[in-house]
C-alpha cells in the first residue's frame, strides 16, 4: 500500500480537541460534516428518520472515541464517512433482519436478498461520497455531462475550458466513480476501518 499524504493540520488539531473533550470542537465537526453524514446514512437506509438517528450515533461515536481516528490512514472526512457507513449498514441489517423475523421469512433467499440490498446501498453510498469528495472541476464536468446531458464540447463551453480539458475532467471523474464497486479503493469510506 502506498504511503498516504499526511492529513490536513485541521484534522489532527480537531482530533486533539475532541480528545480533550472540547464541546466546541464537536460543534465545528458537526457543522462541517453533518450534511455528508446524513446524506450517506440516508443513501444506505432510504429513510429520513433512520438517517437522523445514525447521524446522531456517528457524532456520539466520534465524541466518545476520537482516538479511533488514525491520521496516517487518511483524512478525518474519510474516517467519519467510514463510521457513518458502518453504522448505517448495521442499522439496515438489524432493521431488515427484524422485518424478516416478523414475517417469518428467515430462509436463505431472504438473507441473500438482504445482503444484495446492503451491497447495493453500500455502492451507492460510496459513489455519493466519491462525487462529494472529488475536486470541484471534476464534479462540475460530471454534473454537466450526466445530469444536464451535455456532450464534452458543450461541457467545455459551459465551463470555459478547452475540449481536451473537458474530456480529461470527465475521464478522471468517471475513473474515480468506477472505484465505487471496489471496497478497497482509496477514498471509498468503507476502505477506512474495514468494509461492511
Amino acid at each position: 500500500m502506498a504511503k498516504r499524504d499526511a492529513p490536513p493540520r485541521w484534522d489532527r488539531k480537531m482530533q486533539q480537541r475532541l480528545a480533550r473533550g472540547e464541546a466546541a470542537a464537536l460543534g465545528e465537526l458537526y457543522d462541517r460534516f453533518a450534511s455528508l453524514v446524513h446524506g450517506l446514512a440516508h443513501r444506505v437506509l432510504g429513510n429520513e428518520q433512520a438517517a437522523d438517528v445514525v447521524t446522531r450515533e456517528v457524532f456520539a461515536h466520534v465524541w466518545e472515541h476520537p482516538d479511533d481516528y488514525e491520521p496516517g490512514q487518511g483524512p478525518l472526512r474519510t474516517w467519519v464517512a467510514a463510521v457513518t457507513h458502518r453504522l448505517a449498514v448495521q442499522r439496515l441489517r438489524a432493521t431488515e433482519t427484524a422485518a424478516l423475523a416478523e414475517t417469518g421469512h428467515g430462509c436463505a433467499e431472504a438473507t441473500e436478498e438482504l445482503e444484495r440490498r446492503v451491497r447495493h446501498a453500500s455502492v451507492a453510498a460510496r459513489a455519493d461520497y466519491i462525487v462529494q469528495a472529488m475536486p470541484a472541476p471534476l464534479r462540475a464536468a460530471l454534473e454537466l455531462a450526466y445530469f444536464q446531458r451535455r456532450d464534452y464540447r458543450q461541457t467545455a463551453a459551459d465551463l470555459g475550458v478547452t475540449e481536451d480539458e473537458a474530456r480529461r475532467r470527465l475521464r478522471l471523474g468517471l475513473q474515480l466513480l468506477s472505484t465505487a464497486h471496489d471496497t478497497a479503493a482509496p477514498g471509498a469510506p468503507p476502505g477506512y476501518g474495514g468494509a461492511a
